[in-house]
């Protein structure tokens, strides 16, 4: 799940600490260190972008990934729309966690084999991955009352999946402000 990296519009937050065009910097970087560092042929890499026109355009991002829109709606939305387009298994990560690689990825992937779905919990209370084992059997509705970028994020979204048997992976930090740069 990715933006395209315009000043103002993504990382905004961290663009108040370091500036917007600095911020729109950074991203486009991690994003591009990410990709080499998951890519893998035991997986499909596909960037979900937003917003959805510029985002298929825009060659900022390496042309040898599919590109899906995110479409319409709050976060959860859009990563059930990923998922579910899929099928399954399937892992949605975000774009700004430097701590990510193919192991991490690779654990992920296989704790679906025994789970229902799994999760990468974030120090704030957030996730840096959620997957499914069969994301074309999830409702439209299935991350839906989740109190996004709170301490309640990981917690809402499993009661929300309301699935038997969740695993976690490792614990990974994002970036969201100055304080956060590795």
């Amino acid at each position: 799940m990715l933006k395209v990296p315009r000043p103002g519009r993504v990382k905004t937050r961290l663009g108040r600490d370091i500036g917007m065009v600095t911020a729109a910097w950074w991203f486009r970087h991690q994003v591009r260190q990410l990709l080499r560092r998951i890519e893998d042929p035991r997986w499909r890499v596909v960037l979900a972008v937003a917003p959805d026109r510029e985002g298929l355009r825009s060659r900022v991002w390496p042309a040898r990934f599919e590109r899906w829109p995110q479409g319409r709606g709050n976060l959860g939305d859009r990563m059930t729309r990923m998922m579910q387009k899929a099928g399954g298994p399937v892992c949605v990560i975000g774009a700004d966690i430097p701590g990510i690689n193919r192991r991490r990825i690779a654990a992920a992937f296989a704790a679906l084999g025994s789970h229902d779905a799994v999760f990468g919990p974030a120090p704030d209370g957030g996730y840096w991955l959620i997957g499914v084992k069969t994301g074309s059997k999830l409702r439209k509705t299935a991350l839906d009352g989740v109190r996004w970028s709170t301490q309640h994020a990981l917690s809402d979204s499993r009661h929300a999946l309301n699935f038997d048997r969740v695993a976690l992976v490792d614990t990974l930090a994002d970036v969201d402000a100055v304080d956060d740069l590795p």
